[in-house]
């Protein structure tokens, strides 16, 4: 056998063998590419193990990356809640157009006033709408806590601080048994607290006796809840600076954190321009409650409400489990999540913040009385979480929907009175059909989701 090498002459040495074909007449040199360099079996290979979703880079496209993420976002059905906030400036448009002094800050801050308790049923109503459920009996257990309270003041001569205290915490204790009910003996939420519905509107009666109405105690704790002020500029101006900060120094500190780990952090001009924002809207409500009696205490409670619930479920390992078990109870059990416990402490919540949303709603009316609670007070609370964002189908939604959509029909009321269309029928009517828009504007959204192969 020769040991010619191909392409090699006898008596040729190798520098010319690897000539030849590219110095041979009509021929192509063709250039080898050169072997990989060896691979460290010890190092990390980062871009394949760490793939960089590509939305969240749009930051370091400027203007053009937000403006192809928002209609990227538009597309795949994440509305969140651009179409509740577009709704609520066209019904103030609206309203100021028709009645001329629906933006005065007297009637801005009388609808800060009424929200109050209605928000703060709203509040505990998103909870359990996160997990796919419903809660019918917030509104009994509103009117119940508020029965007790006074009865245990007024007619047992306990101290009303210590009242207040029993009958928060027998809502609790309320919400508690329906989430024991329902996550442990495996009843039906809809069941268990259409249960509670009936049977707690019978105690709050039983509770009452013959007594159909409680006054509050003058200058005592429930009447004081809707009736304090902060009279000082300084209270509400300062509170608007503590939220400013409180929201800097909140997106300063994720920046930097993500900064630490190489993920896509916020630019610091957007940071600023966020808080630019949140400064406008804080001293700007600031300044419209100082042109009447200052801060309300009301507000105050329901705002700081809302902003730990939102830390809560954003936040904390807490709210994670409670949004995987609203996208799936199965799959949130095999994750090694106590599904019963989550189930059991949500309903917890919705109960504790029905009794304190009818305490508030007690010192509005300055009685406490045996409707309290009924009528329209439960279809509100989830016709403002609704209306505000959060999905009834589980999963989706925030604290602060409660606000804005207890904001817009309180809006749609006030607007309807002084335009003196104030009838029960057509508020009823309207807010029906905001209702049924917000539902509509959900559904539509998780297809949209499920078609882009994001839900």
């Amino acid at each position: 056998m020769s040991d010619t090498q191909p392409g090699k002459q006898p008596g040729q040495s190798p520098a010319a063998a690897d000539q030849a074909p590219a110095e041979a007449e009509g021929t192509t040199k063709t250039t080898v590419p050169a072997p990989a360099e060896p691979v460290d079996a010890g190092a990390p290979a980062t871009d394949a193990l760490t793939p960089v979703d590509p939305r969240l880079l749009v930051r370091e496209q400027g203007f053009a990356g937000y403006l192809t993420d928002f209609k990227r976002r538009i597309k795949g059905g994440e509305l969140g809640s651009i179409p509740v906030l577009v709704g609520l400036v066209v019904i103030w448009a609206i309203f100021e157009t028709t009645t001329g002094r629906f933006l005065d800050p007297s009637n801005l801050t009388n609808i800060a006033q009424y929200i109050v308790g209605p928000g703060l049923i709203a509040t505990g109503i998103v909870f359990v709408l996160l997990l796919g459920e419903i809660d019918l009996s917030v509104g009994s257990v509103a009117g119940l806590t508020a029965a007790l309270t006074s009865v245990l003041a007024v007619k047992q001569d306990l101290n009303e601080g210590l009242a207040v205290l029993l009958g928060l915490l027998a809502a609790g204790a309320i919400g508690a048994l329906h989430g024991f009910f329902f996550a442990r003996i495996g009843v039906p939420a809809f069941v268990v607290t259409l249960a509670g519905f009936l049977g707690w509107s019978g105690l709050q009666l039983y509770v009452m006796g013959n007594t159909l109405s409680i006054n509050n105690i003058s200058g005592g704790v429930v009447q004081g809840l809707n009736n304090t002020y902060f009279s000082d500029i300084a209270a509400a101006y300062g509170l608007a600076l503590v939220a400013v900060a409180a929201h800097l120094g909140s997106q300063l500190l994720d920046r930097k954190r993500r900064r630490a780990v190489d993920l896509p952090h916020r630019p610091l001009s957007e940071v600023l321009l966020r808080s630019g924002v949140v400064a406008v809207l804080a001293f700007a409500t600031a300044w419209m409650l100082n042109q009447e009696s200052g801060l309300p205490l009301g507000l105050t409670v329901f705002v700081g409400v809302v902003v730990l619930a939102a830390f809560v479920l954003k936040r904390t390992s807490y709210g994670r489990q409670v949004f995987a078990v609203g996208g799936g109870v199965e799959a949130a059990r095999r994750a090694g999540i106590n599904v019963v416990w989550v189930r059991i402490s949500v309903f917890t919540i919705s109960g504790f913040l029905g009794g304190l949303g009818g305490l508030f709603i007690a010192s509005q009316a300055g009685v406490a009385d045996s409707n309290l609670g009924g009528g329209d007070t439960l279809m509100l609370a989830i016709a403002a979480a609704v209306i505000g964002g959060t999905s009834l189908f589980g999963g989706r939604g925030t604290p602060w929907s409660a606000l804005i959509g207890i904001l817009v029909i309180q809006s749609i009321m006030t607007g309807l009175y002084m335009s003196g269309s104030s009838s029960d029928a057509v508020q009823s009517m309207i807010t029906g059909v905001v209702l049924l828009a917000a539902v509509v504007i959900d559904s539509v959204s998780r297809r949209t989701q499920k078609t882009a192969g994001r839900a």
